[in-house]
């Protein structure tokens, strides 16, 4: 029998949310081709999709790391409540939900709780979770 193929995917190992930074870092699996591509990180807004905010990603072979500054994402402000912002890499022809789904922690969103860090200058604060779907996503809350 062949080797099964798995499900091309960028697989969260760590996330750190501190001194008004979120990093990520991961590693692509089940990839291949676009090993020595430009990855880009995309977080876009669920309730107005139009809103993108792109980053670059360091790679090194399959692992990747991103980081941006939470204030970032005072561009986008003027909402009250709460907003989500769901993550992907993309290459331009592989766009990768960024999630982490190949361990054995189910419900990583009652399990994986990270601190919320307020956005200077605006009236929100930024945390990232896992989703029901164990995929990242960040949270913004008035």
């Amino acid at each position: 029998m062949g080797v099964p193929q798995v499900k091309p995917r960028a697989e969260v190992e760590q996330v750190w949310p501190r001194d008004g930074r979120i990093r990520v870092v991961g590693r692509l699996h089940g990839l291949t081709d676009g090993a020595g591509a430009r990855w880009r990180l995309l977080l876009t807004r669920r309730s107005r999709t139009e809103h993108v905010l792109r980053y670059d990603a360091e790679r090194e072979g399959a692992d990747f790391t991103c980081t941006w500054k939470v204030s970032d994402l005072a561009a986008y402000d003027g909402f009250t409540g709460t907003e989500q912002w769901d993550l992907h890499l993309t290459d331009g022809s592989h766009t990768l939900r960024v999630g982490r789904k190949l361990d054995d922690i189910r419900g990583k969103k009652a399990v994986m709780v990270y601190p919320e860090q307020p956005v200077p200058g605006a009236d929100f604060a930024v945390r990232p979770y896992f989703t029901v779907e164990d995929n990242l996503s960040l949270e913004c809350r008035s």
